[in-house]
């Protein structure tokens, strides 16, 4: 899986605030999976982007983005879809 595979929720502008899903997201059951999400929402992070978790304030998001993607991941705080594999692709053909 690569990060052209899995999606996440795109940050609002910063003035808005941290935006988070309205129910959590379904577990990950993957490594890989949980792996792909949180990079994705560290490059967010390093972006940018505010962290979602409310102890999370005050960190040096540049050094800690990271750490702080796995644990929004692990909270649920981060949505993610999944696309449907085509027909014929490699993922269908195993």
């Amino acid at each position: 899986m690569t990060e052209k595979n899995v999606r996440i929720e795109q940050q609002p502008d910063q003035d808005h605030g941290p935006l988070i899903p309205s129910e959590p997201a379904p577990p990950i059951t993957s490594r890989f999976l949980y792996v792909d999400v949180a990079a994705l929402r560290a490059k967010q992070l390093r972006r940018g982007a505010r962290p979602r978790l409310g102890d999370a304030e005050g960190l040096d998001v540049m050094h800690k983005a990271e750490r702080v993607a796995m644990e929004e991941v692990r909270r649920g705080l981060v949505s993610y879809e999944v696309p449907e594999a085509k027909p014929g692709s490699a993922a269908t053909e195993r």
